[in-house]
């Protein structure tokens, strides 16, 4: 049960996707710029503070098939907050919060709460990942840690730009659309049996961001696959945020 919720916190947390609205106090897009040897490619990243959406998500854990109701909020470089609420209950099973050092997760069917330490997700994603790298994937941004590589080389077509490389035993690949945003997303580590993809599609511009609607994550790692299809129907960018995680005294602690 635990392991099952862990592994949708990280795919979720790994990669979600939305249409967003932008407070127009601040930048939406932060323009990057990759060196190739003689060449520059321009990488068009989000400028944000906070995130929070609503998402509609089709998960499938090995024989299992789960409808869901995703709540996701994100403080820069600070903490990542879901609520998992399963849709046929309607009642909120789990909350998660991650920060750069601790996995914290409430099991609120079962009465029952774990923590553990942030190198607990490698377990499922392998090495190289780190808050900085999932906080990217989370709102579709190319990480500009990873690409602090020497290992890493461009290729540009007429309408798709890939990124590949090797930063901290961590391949990465990025595939860019014609507006240099994310449409495909690999991170598999050297030596390892893990791998993390992500298509996205339904590529809307809502208010100033070119973000999609849509995306389809696939985690594989140890003998097992988690597939999901994430559909947002609310976003926000740069709102105040709450990430309420009490833990009731009466919730047993696992180890």
């Amino acid at each position: 049960m635990w392991n099952k919720i862990l592994i949708l916190g990280i795919v979720i947390s790994v990669f979600v996707s939305c249409g967003t609205r932008k407070n127009k106090s601040n930048r939406a897009v932060s323009n990057d710029v990759v060196t190739n040897k003689n060449s520059d490619y321009l990488i068009n990243n989000l400028d944000y503070h906070t995130f929070s959406g609503r998402a509609k998500a089709k998960v499938e854990l090995g024989k299992d098939n789960q409808d869901v109701t995703l709540h996701v909020r994100v403080q820069r470089n600070k903490a990542i907050w879901i609520s998992v609420t399963a849709t046929f209950l309607n009642v909120e099973g789990a909350r998660l919060l991650i920060t750069p050092d601790s996995v914290k997760i409430m099991n609120k069917l079962q009465g029952e709460y774990i923590v553990k330490p942030f190198d607990y997700i490698r377990r499922y994603t392998g090495e190289g990942v780190n808050f900085g790298v999932l906080q990217d994937l989370l709102v579709a941004n190319v990480s500009s840690d990873l690409l602090r590589t020497d290992q890493i080389t461009v290729a540009q077509a007429t309408d798709d730009v890939q990124l590949a490389g090797v930063k901290n035993d961590l391949s990465f690949q990025y595939s860019l659309n014609d507006k240099y945003r994310p449409k495909v997303i690999r991170l598999t580590p050297i030596g390892g049996s893990q791998s993390l993809e992500s298509f996205y599609s339904s590529f809307n511009d809502v208010a100033g961001y070119n973000f999609p609607q849509n995306q389809n994550i696939k985690l594989t790692s140890e003998g097992f696959t988690v597939n999901a299809i994430l559909n947002y129907n609310k976003a926000e960018f740069n709102q105040e945020l709450e990430m309420p995680f009490s833990v009731p005294a009466k919730y047993k602690v696992l180890k």
